[in-house]
């Protein structure tokens, strides 16, 4: 497995300079953050640090070159919209960037794009895989036309009111994987496997990673406190966050040892990237290289 994380964290930096950090840092790749210029609607989006929108064969022949020459590998191009988002105009422009970024990807030889499926969180699970029917065929389609694997994320995007009441990402469990998988039998479309999620659902974070080996396409490394006493005083039918926090890796509750050890069991030898969230290590430039840096000194443990 090769060690890595995810640039949006790194808001302010150019894309040399992420490339830069890892290099100099002990990571083996990035994965690089490609949403349109200038806008954000949420933490850790709307950053890029590669632009589709301008990409020319000669950037293209700079990129590769740049991170040829740092050692470093780029493990996929990552936007991470709402593609069945309830506002149809967002839900188009969504998916015409999507299918940009899926073409760099390719035109890149990255071959991979890490993302969401999306949900209009006004409606019924049901409804929503009527709606997924209908989006994602065509993009899965264009995705094997160029050969670039979709890797899609797990978390359910629902955090606060401004989420409620379903939630912004409908491949939250693995009976709605399941669902997917069936409605889109693809080798070009799997999953971008993050066991945090799965652990303030209250769902077992290790067993899908066997009946799912084949569509581990990509992997996050982020972590998740659940803190017990305000869970207790606002239950689960709450905000999320009312009750939970992203961690660095090795500061919440996922157990990592257990979670790293299925992952060699299915012979997962593929990207691992650490995602950060952590609002601990926010707030200055130092911060945010200290949790790349302490989070690497924890999971070299388990990957080298």
């Amino acid at each position: 497995m090769k060690l890595g994380f995810v640039s949006a964290i790194f808001d302010t930096y150019s894309f040399e300079e992420v490339i830069d950090f890892a290099s100099e840092n002990d990571y083996e790749c990035v994965e690089l953050a490609c949403w349109p210029q200038g806008k954000a609607e949420r933490r850790y989006a709307g950053v890029a640090h590669i632009n589709v929108d301008t990409l020319t064969n000669d950037r293209i022949e700079y990129i590769k070159k740049y991170v040829f020459d740092k050692g470093v590998e780029i493990s996929s191009l990552a936007f991470y919209p709402n593609t069945m988002d309830s506002d149809l105009a967002k839900r188009e422009e969504n998916i015409i960037h999507l299918k940009k970024v899926i073409k760099a990807s390719h035109d890149l030889g990255v071959d991979m794009v890490t993302t969401f499926v999306g949900r209009d969180q006004y409606q019924s699970i049901e409804e929503n895989l009527v709606l997924f029917k209908e989006i994602w065929p065509d993009i899965i389609t264009y995705a094997e036309q160029l050969n670039v694997k979709i890797a899609i994320e797990n978390c359910p995007m629902l955090f606060g009111k401004d989420q409620w009441p379903g939630g912004q990402n409908l491949a939250t469990t693995p009976s709605i994987w399941r669902e997917m998988f069936n409605a889109i039998d693809s080798q070009y479309f799997g999953l971008n496997y993050d066991p945090s999620h799965f652990v303030w659902q209250m769902i077992d974070y290790i067993k899908p990673i066997y009946e799912f080996k084949d569509k581990i396409f990509h992997v996050h490394y982020k972590d998740i406190k659940v803190y017990e006493e305000k869970l207790n005083d606002v239950g689960i039918m709450a905000y999320p966050l009312e009750f939970m926090s992203p961690k660095l890796p090795g500061l919440g509750d996922v157990d990592w040892r257990k979670y790293v050890s299925a992952l060699t069991d299915i012979g997962y030898d593929g990207f691992t990237c650490v995602e950060i969230e952590d609002k601990a290590f926010e707030g200055s430039d130092k911060k945010v290289r200290d949790s790349l840096i302490l989070s690497n000194k924890y999971l070299r443990q388990f990957v080298i």
